[in-house]
């Protein structure tokens, strides 16, 4: 067989203007489909597969773009022609698209609803493989000042320190925070870890003067928050009934 035939799909021998590159510079970005814009990213095909064709059989594998974002390497080294360059180029490009709408949906200001925090980090965490716990620290205005990754678990737990929370508080200076981790099951009702951790977290801030506003749960577009439902309150009176 000739190398001739062997390669006669690449994109090199496609008329001009049907080639994703040359479509996006004439059309503009738009006009191409989800698979032609994966295919920029592979740029180069294997033996009897363009890039194209690459990027349709991700898309049959995996259904949704979203889909791409929470797959793990392993899953993306089962298609025949990618090799960790383009894997890592297309999950590079997928997580500054998740990035991107988390800034579309960023606040300015102070925090003032479980709501404002949740739809922020709902598009980091909600495809997550693995329980993620971000603190979020607040200043005297209830202005988010930083956002720090706290600790990565199981599939279905994680278990932050209280201590190691508390220390980054106070190490930044910040009276008040917010925790925030995901379920990978999509379900936000709190277990009784979540309840317990955060119960001996607003006793232990308590006695510190710092103040826990929220522990929110991100699922499946949706989110729990203990302030909403009167948790924190009610932790917060058993804080005090303690000292």
């Amino acid at each position: 067989m000739s190398n001739k035939k062997l390669y006669s799909n690449a994109i090199r021998n496609w008329p001009e203007e049907d080639r994703p590159r040359e479509k996006l510079l004439k059309y503009g970005e738009h006009t191409l489909s989800n698979a032609e814009l994966i295919a920029i990213l592979i740029r180069i095909g294997t033996p009897g597969k363009s890039a194209v064709d690459i990027a349709r059989e991700l898309l049959q594998k995996f259904k949704t773009l979203r889909s791409l974002s929470s797959m793990d390497i392993t899953e993306f080294r089962q298609i025949t022609g990618l090799k960790d360059a383009k894997i890592t180029q297309i999950k590079a490009a997928v997580e500054l698209g998740r990035r991107l709408m988390s800034e579309e949906k960023a606040f300015i200001g102070t925090v003032k609803k479980s709501s404002d925090v949740a739809h922020f980090l709902m598009p980091l965490m909600r495809d997550l493989k693995r329980e993620c716990f971000k603190l979020l620290l607040l200043d005297k205005r209830n202005s988010i000042t930083n956002i720090l990754d706290i600790e990565k678990g199981s599939v279905d737990k994680v278990s932050p320190s209280i201590r190691e929370i508390l220390h980054v508080a106070i190490k930044f200076q910040a009276p008040g925070l917010i925790i925030v981790h995901n379920h990978p099951s999509g379900d936000i009702e709190p277990s009784d870890a979540d309840k317990s951790l955060t119960r001996a977290l607003v006793i232990a801030a308590s006695s510190m003067e710092l103040r826990v506003f929220d522990h929110i749960i991100v699922g499946e577009n949706q989110h729990f928050s203990f302030t909403d439902k009167g948790l924190i309150e009610e932790y917060e009176m058993l804080a005090v009934s303690k000292i």
